[in-house]
């Protein structure tokens, strides 16, 4: 019988240089998050429509994360395992960061949504093609004792990331005097610009990545896991066979992420409409106001505000999933979120969002970090990446199930009224918490 070698401690500079990529790949996601939906709306998008533009995210993160994932498990060259997909991601989704804001200049050839959506669906193609195997890298390389650490710190990066990514048109505009509104049909300055940055930092961001972290080899895999170099390559059928077996904790766990993802996506679509109608008492449709101009700065910032707590919560969740647990963690930080999401619904000064935001954030830290710590620990080493593609079903299925109903629901239940879509949101969230009481954490 051969004797298992443990794999070693990782410094926190190791793990900290590992996860720094996706301090950019959040940077544009929180670009992207924060803006898509004002831009779209700018190229005459109508509420309704905007869950379904939205879709473009969670179909291609469905269709590509478990590709990615497949062949990322059974990739090797000059790169290494994972770091070839970052590489390419990277590129992809910075050009696309640069044409999304732009594509009113391409409007002899397509109408402007229609380029708009289409660069929408290439970023979160893209995106996806370099989030990805960044799971899959941490469950990799680390031991399962450090695995909560690991991803926390990858939650605190995105944490930062996105803090900035979020509130940078805000900062170019009250800052700096860059321009907030433009006529009919073009997206403001302010908002392009923090695109190009947003391109550049993401780009640079992956590139350290790349040169700073080392990947195992397939020998040295071998000696952590011998069954993880000696499985015949297959087709993409592994994919459906791997799904058919995944392990009761991924399962149970994706009622869990159902919850958390459609709130998410609700949060994400609706918040820029539901703050200017309900706050800033914005008419349905106007678009072109200054008004609606700081409603949407004001929902960036109060997304840095999210994103920053995430990123602080993210350093005290491996303490507290040690103390309680990793399950009760969740559950906490869930029902934190929920009760911010409902809280949104009651208040009528744009300052006390940002009370909200906070609930918001400890719900975000928890769902990037805990959720993949737990599953990690019930998979084996030999699909880690596959099984890492997989689970991001649980959390594109739930956005798609709101994007094709949740405008609908929004335009003609709550008569265009998008605040209830928050409000739905936060009692999903609370849901999400009762249900992650009933998942087995698993320890190796």
């Amino acid at each position: 019988m051969q004797l298992l070698k443990e794999k070693p401690r990782l410094s926190f500079w190791q793990i900290f240089n590992m996860s720094f990529g996706f301090l950019g790949i959040q940077f544009g996601f929180a670009l992207q998050n924060g803006n898509a939906s004002r831009i779209l709306q700018t190229y005459g998008a109508d509420v309704e429509h905007l869950s379904l533009f939205w879709l473009a995210a969670p179909l291609t993160g469905m269709i590509i994360q478990p590709i990615i994932g497949h062949y990322s498990d059974r990739t090797w060259n000059r790169l290494g395992r994972r770091r070839p997909y970052f590489l390419a991601g990277a590129i992809l989704t910075s050009l696309a960061l640069v044409l999304m804001p732009n594509s009113s200049f391409l409007a002899s050839i397509l109408p402007p949504l229609v380029i708009g959506a289409g660069m929408l669906m290439i970023m979160d193609a893209s995106i996806n093609v370099a989030m990805e195997p960044f799971r899959a890298l941490v469950a990799d390389n680390l031991p399962d004792d450090q695995r909560s650490v690991g991803f926390s710190i990858q939650t605190f990066l995105i944490g930062v990331g996105a803090i900035v990514g979020s509130a940078l048109p805000y900062i170019l505009t009250e800052w700096f005097g860059v321009a907030k509104t433009d006529n009919p049909g073009i997206v403001p300055f302010n908002v392009k610009l923090s695109f190009y940055i947003g391109a550049f930092i993401l780009l640079a961001s992956i590139i350290w990545t790349i040169t700073t972290t080392k990947e195992y080899s397939p020998e040295e895999r071998a000696a952590f896991a011998p069954t993880d170099v000696e499985e015949e390559h297959k087709g993409l059928s592994a994919i459906a066979k791997d799904f058919a077996n995944m392990p009761a904790t991924m399962k149970r766990l994706g009622l869990v992420q159902f919850f958390s993802w459609f709130a998410l996506f609700s949060m994400w679509v609706f918040t820029t409409p539901a703050v200017a109608q309900h706050i800033y008492k914005v008419p349905a449709g106007d678009t072109n106001s200054a008004a609606y101009a700081d409603a949407g700065n004001w929902v960036g910032v109060l997304f840095s505000i999210y994103n920053g707590v995430s990123a602080v919560y993210a350093l005290c969740l491996p303490l507290i999933a040690k103390r309680f647990g990793r399950k009760k963690a969740h559950a906490f930080s869930l029902i934190a979120g929920g009760l911010g999401l409902l809280s949104v619904y009651f208040i009528s000064n744009p300052d006390l969002l940002v009370i909200s935001m906070v609930g918001i954030g400890l719900a975000w830290g928890s769902i990037l970090a805990m959720p993949y710590a737990i599953l990690a620990g019930s998979l084996p080493a030999k699909k880690m990446g596959v099984y890492m593609g997989i689970f991001n079903f649980f959390i594109t299925f739930p956005q798609i199930v709101n994007g094709f109903f949740g405008g609908w629901i929004v335009k003609h239940f709550y008569n265009g009224q998008a605040i209830y879509a928050i409000v739905i949101a936060g009692v999903c969230m609370l849901l999400g918490a009762v249900s992650v009481l009933n998942v087995k954490d698993e320890h190796k």
